[in-house]
């Protein structure tokens, strides 16, 4: 059964060769951990072992699947070529490179705005929520087996009541999509974002994440530091939750979303010539990255993902239980760099599992 799981993870780690993704699939992940300590015991009942192993192998596919699901849209339309070509007609869209005159940093011409990859854009971010939620239910519902708390306390809540405050918070989709639409329609990205012209660029993608996850750290820092009364009413309200569900990710206030995530949609813009597609694929990833940190359950990935200096649930659980280390959110780099990273091992036996 040990073999079986390994094989499993392995094997999906070799479907989703796509991008930075497939670095993120490529991990034995905790519950194939314990799979294979079972299968060494003689003592391990057989059917208990049949059913760890099960459960390890949905998991492993699950974990392979998470993130390029996250991704669906823009791939499908991009992966081996132009495919929105043969869905949409060109008159929606202009592939046409650049101009020099336009310049990659400028402002578009209003003229020449079409709707299409903005309404793409905001379609890729929805496909991409019902394939973290899809995720998320399985994991809570125990289809998958045993789940491990970030906090062994638990925060007793019915999914349909946690989705739908999820969808109704005005800081989280009213504002940032406000800002989203105004800035597409009136012509005030840079021309670059308007043209279809290639593919997915990971290069500008990563470029995205990185500075966007920077300036979060650097306004994020600012709110707790700066002074009580900017904290108090800017970030305080988030922090109401020191044992987060994955629900409550975009439940703050309206000054504490402009600044720590609409300030920085600005600046990255102008700082990150991208595409329709790469500016597709940035923002769906970091839309759903943000709310999965947020997640009351550790991920499979996690193991991985600490190794490599990205951050997970129980590393933002750190910051929402302790409020002063893990300010970062995508990345703990600048944590790490400056003193502020704790890790939650650290902490395990106070407010943390051991195992996350």
């Amino acid at each position: 059964q040990a073999d079986l799981a390994w094989r499993a993870n392995a094997a999906c780690a070799g479907l989703v060769g796509i991008g930075p993704c497939s670095l993120q699939m490529a991990v034995l992940t905790p519950q194939v951990a314990s799979v294979a300590a079972d299968g060494d015991n003689p003592k391990a009942p057989a059917s208990d072992a049949a059913s760890s192993a099960s459960e390890g192998l949905l998991s492993a596919i699950l974990s392979c699947l998470v993130w390029p699901g996250i991704c669906a849209l823009p791939l499908a339309l991009t992966l081996g070529g132009p495919n929105f070509k043969a869905v949409f007609p060109a008159t929606w869209y202009d592939e046409a490179p650049v101009s020099p005159a336009r310049g990659a940093y400028g402002v578009a011409d209003p003229s020449t705005v079409k709707p299409l990859g903005l309404t793409l854009g905001l379609l890729a971010v929805a496909v991409g929520h019902v394939f973290m939620l899809s995720y998320h239910a399985l994991r809570r519902s125990g289809w998958l087996g045993g789940t491990r708390r970030v906090q062994p306390q638990e925060r007793a809540y019915q999914f349909s009541e946690g989705l739908k405050t999820h969808l109704s918070q005005p800081e989280g989709f009213a504002l940032i999509g406000s800002y989203l639409v105004g800035t597409w329609m009136l012509g005030w990205m840079p021309p670059s974002y308007y043209s279809f012209a290639g593919g997915i660029s990971w290069k500008h993608v990563a470029a995205q994440l990185l500075l966007q996850d920077s300036l979060q750290y650097l306004m994020h820092f600012g709110e707790h530091k700066i002074s009580s009364w900017v904290y108090r009413h800017s970030h305080k309200p988030h922090h109401r939750f020191t044992n987060p569900r994955l629900f409550d990710a975009f439940d703050g206030s309206l000054a504490d979303t402009s600044l720590m995530i609409v300030v920085p949609f600005v600046i990255v813009a102008r700082m990150v010539p991208a595409n329709v597609w790469s500016y597709m694929t940035f923002g769906s990833l970091y839309a759903n990255w943000l709310v999965l940190i947020h997640s009351e359950y550790a991920h499979p990935w996690d193991g991985l993902f600490r190794m490599v200096g990205f951050g997970t649930a129980a590393d933002h659980h750190v910051h929402h239980r302790l409020f002063v280390f893990n300010y970062g959110h995508l990345f703990m780099y600048w944590d790490r760099l400056l003193g502020t990273y704790r890790s939650p091992g650290q902490l395990a036996g106070t407010h943390f599992n051991k195992d996350v």
